[in-house]
């Protein structure tokens, strides 16, 4: 009974498991009869066998239930020819949205669709095309469930541990195991993949359905038949067999949502009948019946809710003594929505119940939310037996990204949201059908592990298309289909293309309630304030300004005034309570004391659709500082371990004043450690007073021994610093590319201290009187090891001159691009760099690679305290330089310039820029393997937008290659062609094979050099089509492989950043309904 049990088939599923703990029966073992089978049996019975085994190829599309999304394989076999059915388990044919190929023994492939997956059991069935099986001839495997017997020599035929055909002896040892350790035992070690297989005899009959395996032993464990056979009974009768139509057939199944498990007549006394009751089901069993059910749990809500209870004992129903499972069931599916009457002893009383029977099938979910990647439906039966909660309470599957970003988690029960309570799935879409982009509600939810206790959550609506509108999918029997439509009314505020600003907007666009209800006062009654250093933390709603505010009903109006005013009053007192309650410690450094009011935390999240660049996890935190605050426009600077990529959406939390608002990412420097975000300043409301920019100094740079403070802030917004002393402050950067590109920082000099916070905290080094010096940032890097890789993290100094560059740029107007800035258009800075990864070798070392005493002496005469030559590392891919530098080239001077360091590069770079007649090459002075040339190198121009444009094909995520890539040193021959950044699970691209961190070079043989190329390709092929594909690896290996274009469930769609109005798009390039994709 406590057997380790492992259920075989979707390879990597996770979650709690309950498919079949309801036994079938617990009957007497039949006698046991002599197997007088011979070789010749077995032979003739496996050659009529296995033409009917068939390998399903299983890819489960979304989460749903007890499932996890992804790609199986595993096992069916055919059990009604003419009308094409095939048998297998349950958690083969999936409970949700689920793309299943048969592929029969000679190799052909044909699409199988579910017809009938059993609401507790595991088993279903899934249907077929029988004329499109051309080229094999194969019969039917006939079920046999009476054939069970102890001692039986039985055949397990699948798909065993990957073999397409494996064919696996044993002999069943017990018929009397509980669910869900299966009724039937045998001594066969089955594995993965052969769930579903078959069970045979020597006359070639079915008697069970392999579903299980022990761990621990060379044993598996088989499901039963005499429920299949009733299924199938009905599907028979209700299918013509005409391959044209496809009835949905209704299998009646009864339940009264309790858990019963048998106990043998010594246990039964323990719990108080008398003897008469075990007499009277003796005298109505077969002679060796040796127990009765007993109760085990009772679902909440339910029929037996408050009726029954754990150690009740069953002695009939409806005057019938019941003792085995077979009959309870056989009773309950005839009797649906019906009452019937149990007699019950309860602690050695007899007491009688009437209950009615609940159609299983109406607690058993056939619909789902789609929201921002959450899949969200009524709880089944399966998981409420599992949870102990209420059938149909509002389950998540799958947290997607907007759930998952407020820290909701898989299995969790929705309970309250936006202030309303959630019972049901319409409930949640009512509230979510008032909801504006970018709002931020809060959320309840308790989980099965803490029960008792709900948890709150702020969750933030999408700002940006990250993901298709709300959908509702809906299960369609006759087709094996889910369909899906828009799960929210066309003038819905969320499907508006119009986002409101919470400084512009009336709050009652944004929020559910009443229209009289300020921002503040609804933030107020629903508790969803932070509380920040001991104050109250009021959640602005930062939304993008536009020229027309929506209301619920459509209709076009202006602020209401009087809420703005209320607002701002209580904005205003707030503001002097909290900076009455700020008082400096006694030991608080004047550079602390000065540096607070400008530290900004700073938090990041990437969405999945979006997880581009490399960038290795969804969820990012750091400090950052304000380098510029005025009316119209704050920016903050931070670390890009922190804010890798610009798809992503960013929160800041002010240290000056505790409010949290969103930020845009600006810039991402290509080359260095640092990125500007901005901010809205309206959105500070009063606290915009508080709030400042720090005093930079970029002049005089830091030497070895100088004295600074460390300043950050913890993640309670609490300022922490300590005085410490510059080691070195021209730290060569030299981190290794990481196994999966992505940014690390090269070319850099950062900034050593001999003590800091530790590899976590990130903050500002400032002089005595508080002016920012450089920015404690955090890197991103992996430590190699013998047999694997882990990352690696730590922080280093960003000298402040380097950002203020950037920041004169932006300010001052630069030549750039056009970026949407607060409603203004800035132009944007470029920024000239010599694409070449470099990295700094000793004087004394140089000597042994030919570098001559001249070339030395002018180089410690340039730089007496680095006393270094620049080597090149690599040139990146498709740059300018990548045929004119190789590798080991030493750079010694640019225009006759000796060069000693990464600023000496960069700055030559700029130089380039101010002469407007420049062709945009360096003359280079490089010493190659003991030669010293004169060459002419170019430089490429890159802006600070990153990757901007993605393509999300049969659930892959495509982009341009980008630098980390390209740092590599190589790109296919074809040309820059697309990277794969990413894939979904149970896509078709996780079915064919297609994998992330490679390049697409051809599809169906034309190529796909670029983007536009590619969407040009694949726009062309039909739903169902088989793709060929060609791959090229990071090792530069090629690869083919077909991928089954699935416009359904996947449909192509284009990702955009828009600068005229710094959003991003989602576009619809091909879908089967375009209209709710």
């Amino acid at each position: 009974m406590g057997d380790p049990v492992e259920r075989l088939g979707s390879e990597g599923a996770t979650g709690p498991e309950s498919s079949i703990k309801e036994d079938l029966c617990v009957e007497n073992d039949p006698p046991f009869r002599e197997n007088v089978a011979t070789a010749e049996d077995w032979r003739k019975a496996l050659n009529k066998v296995i033409p009917a085994v068939v390998v399903l190829q299983t890819t489960a599309c979304r989460a749903f239930d007890t499932e996890s999304a992804g790609a199986s394989n595993a096992t069916g076999f055919v059990i009604d020819k003419l009308r094409g059915i095939i048998l297998t388990n349950r958690h083969n044919v999936k409970p949700g949205p689920v793309v299943m190929e048969a592929v029969f023994l000679n190799s052909e492939v044909i699409p199988v669709y579910p017809i009938y997956r059993d609401p507790v059991h595991d088993f279903g069935f899934t249907r077929y095309d029988p004329g499109a099986v051309r080229f094999l001839s194969y019969e039917e495997i006939p079920l046999a469930p009476e054939a069970a017997c102890v001692g039986l020599e039985i055949r397990v035929v699948g798909n065993d541990s990957g073999e397409k055909v494996s064919v696996l002896a044993g002999t069943l040892a017990r018929l009397d195991r509980d669910a869900p350790h299966y009724k039937a035992y045998a001594a066969s070690g089955t594995r993965d993949g052969s769930s579903g297989s078959p069970v045979i005899d020597w006359q070639g009959r079915a008697v069970a359905l392999n579903a299980g395996a022990n761990l621990s032993s060379a044993s598996a464990y088989f499901l039963p038949l005499e429920r299949v056979v009733r299924a199938l009974r009905f599907l028979q009768e209700g299918r013509d067999p005409s391959p044209n139509q496809w009835p949905v057939v209704t299998i009646p199944r009864g339940t009264l949502q309790v858990t019963f498990i048998h106990e043998g007549f010594d246990e039964i006394r323990q719990l108080g009948p008398k003897r008469d009751a075990e007499m009277m089901v003796r005298c109505a069993s077969p002679p060796a019946q040796a127990g009765m059910l007993i109760v085990d749990s009772v679902v909440p809500g339910g029929p037996a809710h408050e009726r029954l209870e754990p150690g009740d004992v069953l002695v009939s129903v409806n005057g019938e003594v019941i003792s085995q499972f077979l009959k309870l069931e056989n009773l309950l599916d005839d009797n649906v929505s019906q009452r019937v009457e149990l007699q019950i002893k309860s602690g050695g009383s007899s007491i009688t119940v009437d209950l009615v029977v609940q159609d299983l099938h109406s607690i058993t979910p056939d619909n789902f939310l789609e929201v921002s990647g959450a899949v969200i439906h009524p709880l089944s039966y399966q998981q409420a037996r599992n949870f102990h909660f209420n059938c149909g309470l509002v389950y998540v599957a799958e947290p997607g990204y907007m759930l998952f970003r407020a820290g909701v988690p898989r299995h969790a029960i929705i309970k309250k949201f936006a202030g309303e309570e959630i019972s049901r799935l319409a409930d949640l879409i009512s509230v979510l059908s008032k909801l504006s982009k970018g709002v931020r509600v809060p959320l309840e939810y308790i989980t099965y592990m803490d029960r008792h206790r709900r948890k709150s959550v702020l969750v933030t609506v999408d700002r940006h298309e990250w993901y298709a509108p709300p959908r509702v999918y809906t299960r369609d029997d006759s087709t094996g289909l889910w369909i899906a439509r828009l799960a929210l009314p066309s003038n819905s505020p969320l499907l508006s293309s119009v986002i409101n600003y919470a400084g512009g907007t009336d709050p009652e666009t944004m929020l559910p309630g009443n229209d009289e209800v300020s921002l503040v006062e609804y933030a107020d009654q629903q508790n969803s304030h932070k509380l920040v250093d001991g104050a109250a933390s009021m959640e602005a709603h930062y939304n993008h300004v536009f020229e027309e505010a929506h209301s619920r009903d459509g209709s076009l109006h202006e602020p209401r005034e009087e809420n703005l005013d209320h607002s701002t009053i209580s904005e205003t007192a707030v503001v002097r309570e909290y900076q009455a309650a700020i008082i400096p410690g006694a030991n608080t450094s004047v550079a602390e004391s000065v540096i607070e009011p400008t530290l900004v935390l700073v938090e990041v999240h990437v969405p999945p659709s979006c997880m581009l660049d490399g960038v290795h996890s969804q969820h990012f935190l750091g400090t950052g500082v304000i380098i510029h605050h005025s009316q119209n426009m704050g920016l903050v600077a931070v670390d890009r371990n922190t804010v890798a990529i610009s798809a992503s959406d960013v929160m800041l939390s002010f240290a000056a004043f505790p409010i949290e608002i969103p930020g845009e990412v600006v810039f991402l420097h290509p080359v260095h450690n640092y990125a500007v975000v901005a901010y809205d300043p309206s959105a500070l409301g009063s606290g915009a007073s508080v709030v400042r920019a720090a005093e930079l100094l970029p002049e005089p740079t830091l030497h070895r021994g100088d004295t600074v403070y460390l300043v950050g802030l913890s993640r309670s917004l609490r300022a922490t610093s300590r005085k410490s002393i510059v080691t070195n402050p021209c730290d060569a950067l030299d981190i290794v590319s990481a196994d999966c590109p992505r940014y690390r920082a090269i070319n850099m000099e950062v900034i050593e201290l001999d003590t800091d916070f530790g590899s976590t905290f990130s903050g500002v080094l400032t002089d005595d009187q508080g002016r920012v010096q450089a920015v404690w940032g955090s890197f991103s890097g992996q430590l190699k090891h013998s047999n694997h890789s882990s990352d690696h993290r730590f922080v280093r100094g960003i000298p402040i001159y380097t950002i203020s560059q950037v920041l004169d740029k932006i300010l001052s107007g630069a030549k750039g691009p056009a970026l949407l800035i607060n409603g203004v258009k800035r132009p944007m800075p470029l920024v000239r760099i010599l694409e070449v990864e470099l990295y700094a070798t000793p004087l004394s070392k140089a000597q042994s690679f030919g570098l001559t005493d001249d070339w030395v002496q002018a180089l410690v005469k340039k730089d007496p305290l680095r006393r270094q030559v620049l080597h090149v590392k690599g040139c990146f891919a498709g740059s300018k330089a990548e045929h004119v530098l190789e590798h080991g080239d030493m750079i010694l001077a640019i225009n006759k310039e000796p060069v000693t360091c990464f600023s000496d590069v960069e700055n030559a770079c700029q130089e380039l820029d101010k002469n407007g007649e420049s062709d945009g090459r360096l003359h280079m002075t490089i010493l190659r393997q003991g030669h010293e040339i004169e060459v002419f190198v170019g430089t490429d121009v890159r802006d600070g937008n990153g990757t901007v444009r993605v393509i999300n094909w049969c659930g892959c995520i495509v982009q341009d290659p980008h630098p980390a890539v390209r740092a590599l040193g190589f790109l296919p021959e074809e040309g820059h062609c697309v990277y794969v950044a990413s894939i979904y699970l149970g896509s078709p691209v996780h079915r064919g094979g297609l994998y992330a961190f490679q390049w697409i070079v051809e599809v169906n043989g034309k190529s796909t050099h670029d983007l536009d190329a590619f969407v040009k390709v694949t726009k062309k092929l039909q739903d169902g089509e088989v793709a060929c594909v060609r791959t090229i690896n990071l090792k530069g290996k090629p690869r083919m492989l077909n991928v089954k274009q699935d416009l359904h469930y996947w449909p192509t769609w284009e990702l955009r950043f828009d600068p005229d109005t710094a959003k991003w798009r989602r576009t619809i390039i091909k879908a089967l309904h375009p209209d709710v994709s």
